[in-house]
């Protein structure tokens, strides 16, 4: 089940190059982006309403689209303006398109009511473009339904036990971390502390502390539906962190967009900006290759829950203490689901899009709870 109006993560600005179109399923409808001739990027239903052949075996010309089978021809908005071979264009000739604004490196794109696509509402990621900082990006395939790899994002006790072999350090320290989760104007923060514990071997290879130990924060906000920024850091022991003196220190701004594809896959967009060795090519070129580890860790895992629970068929699932975070998650996105099925039904219409119930065992424990 997913909420349609709201603006998620698309692409990757260059993974759409000047002139070239890229087609992706998105909320498990195809979606086909392609940049006009002044570089402006739109998105369209990747499906001409001819034969059905996917819009993005076709070609870009100027600022419309150009069907591969028959040579049908989309303006930006959708509509068909040409059928060769004939000078009259069918009425019923068009296809879906959607919002797409350009921000912070990304492309983000909103698939429910157009009149409802307000820009301001899209999450800010000011790192992209700060000097201070440099980052690296990358997307996954992940099998596994969007909101599990929220959840992973929001229970980091994991990180002891799933990432021993790089950012997780000692497992009862995630485990003990001082912890504080509150609701915020914009979703769900997570803050967590862990004092004087021992740096993890991703940390110790990436940086020189001074000191044994370290202390260590990971502060985790949520923005619903789907976009989770995590900044992690660490200093010397007893070096003043917790009480905002963070200079000097380790410092990581995580950015990570889980744009469900269909209802048990999804596209996870992530970045990770530093301010520690921002000028050194080798410190990117290691990120680029410890980071990638890490992620697979995770994917591991989130799609042996999606496994389990598809098995299972709803098995209930008991909840602890840390599942605080995950659980005002979704009961975010819980609320959002509903206000839309509710304005439908004020407004006597039936969903654009049909929505299909996702099986999900964690979703059921939740509104149990």
């Amino acid at each position: 089940m997913f909420v349609y109006n709201a603006w998620y993560m698309g692409a990757w600005a260059d993974e759409i190059k000047p002139q070239g179109l890229l087609g992706r399923v998105l909320l498990d409808l195809p979606v086909v982006f392609y940049r006009g001739e002044d570089g402006k990027a739109f998105a369209l239903e990747d499906r001409c309403c001819h034969r059905a052949l996917p819009l993005s075996h076709g070609c870009v010309i100027g600022d419309q689209l150009q069907c591969g089978y028959h040579g049908l021809v989309y303006d930006n908005k959708g509509a068909c303006v040409k059928v060769p071979g004939q000078d009259r264009v069918p009425a019923q000739a068009k296809v879906r398109s959607y919002p797409v604004v350009e921000q912070d490196a990304m492309l983000w794109i909103w698939m429910g009511d157009p009149a409802l696509a307000d820009a301001s509402l899209i999450v800010r990621h000011p790192w992209h473009s700060d000097p201070d900082w440099t980052w690296v990006k990358d997307r996954y395939s992940i099998k596994a339904n969007y909101q599990l790899i929220t959840d992973n994002l929001m229970d980091l006790t994991h990180v002891g036990y799933v990432h021993q072999r790089t950012i997780g350090g000692t497992p009862q320290a995630h485990s003990d971390a001082d912890t504080k989760t509150t609701r915020s104007e914009t979703g769900v923060k997570v803050t967590r502390w862990m004092m004087d514990s021992v740096p993890p071997p991703s940390y110790v290879a990436a940086f020189k502390f001074n000191t044994p130990t370290v202390d260590r924060w990971m502060e985790i906000d949520f923005f619903p539906p789907a976009a989770v920024r995590i900044h992690t850091g660490a200093k010397d022991t007893g070096t003043g962190a917790r009480e905002g003196n963070r200079m000097g220190g380790l410092a990581f701004m995580g950015l990570n967009m889980q744009t469900p594809e269909t209802e048990k896959t999804t596209h996870y967009f992530w970045s990770g900006a530093r301010t520690y060795s921002v000028d050194e090519p080798d410190v990117r070129a290691k990120l680029l290759t410890s980071l990638p580890v890490t992620f697979a860790e995770d994917k591991v895992v989130v799609e042996a829950q999606q496994e389990s629970i598809d098995r299972e068929g709803g098995a209930p699932l008991v909840m602890i203490a840390s599942d605080a975070g995950l659980v005002h998650a979704r009961r975010l996105v819980a609320t959002l689901l509903e206000e839309e099925a509710r304005a439908r039904e004020v407004a006597g219409i039936k969903p654009v899009i049909p929505i299909r119930p996702v099986h999900d065992a964690m979703q059921k424990q939740e509104h149990a709870s």
